[in-house]
């Protein structure tokens, strides 16, 4: 009969996701990943695999929250509330990384600006994060249409593209050192080029308190 494991396996793997996040898979050693989290690399290597693999599994699991904590704000629900729903994300976003003051980032930009382009795994994750996202967006925006808070003629794929453009560039060019007022406005402009029917009064988006992304 096999062994169980004698330790906490989401806590290891919350370890190594920060040893990760803070100096990138290349300049991170299984060394380093068994010092954070306290097990000898046997043990790492039995239960999770190499760094590859390991990495693997963190980024997945990063993935996966990013998708949601998108889907719990816009999950759907009344058409009349789904202007509300996109603006209370595009908001959180931006707040996200106004509050990153250590400039870490996102480990989905970090991975995928590092790896996409040699580890398929990655790259493929990505872009699934990424269709994800889009597709609640895109949604979203549809409903909005229906409402006739959001012109129906313009193409709701182009207009999802655009929010999710603008709300990964916060996270980049919140690292560059934008002060948090400018990734806010920036959130704010973004909502504010949705088209509207001729003649429709633009409705007031608000800003939402941050938390964990």
């Amino acid at each position: 009969m096999a062994r169980p494991r004698a330790f906490d396996e989401r806590h290891v793997l919350e370890q190594a996701r920060g040893q990760f996040w803070a100096t990138g898979y290349a300049g991170t050693r299984m060394d380093d990943i068994s010092r954070a989290t306290g097990l000898g690399k046997g043990s790492l290597y039995g239960a999770f695999g190499d760094k590859a693999e390991l990495f693997h599994r963190v980024f997945d699991d990063w993935c996966t929250a990013v998708v949601e904590v998108a889907r719990e704000r816009l999950a759907g629900g009344p058409d009349a509330e789904a202007l509300a729903r996109l603006s209370g994300y595009v908001h959180l976003m931006a707040e996200n990384s106004a509050s990153d003051t250590e400039r870490r980032g996102c480990l989905l930009a970090k991975g995928a600006a590092e790896l996409a382009h040699q580890d398929p795994t990655v790259a493929g994750r990505s872009a699934e994060t990424m269709q994800a996202l889009l597709t609640l967006l895109r949604t979203e925006i549809s409903a909005a249409q229906r409402h006739g808070d959001i012109d129906r003629a313009a193409d709701p794929e182009r207009l999802a593209a655009l929010l999710l453009t603008v709300v990964r560039g916060i996270e980049a060019v919140s690292k560059a050192g934008l002060a948090p007022e400018t990734l806010r406005n920036i959130a704010d402009t973004a909502l504010a080029v949705l088209p509207v029917p001729e003649g429709r009064k633009r409705l007031a988006t608000g800003r939402t308190p941050a938390r964990e992304n």
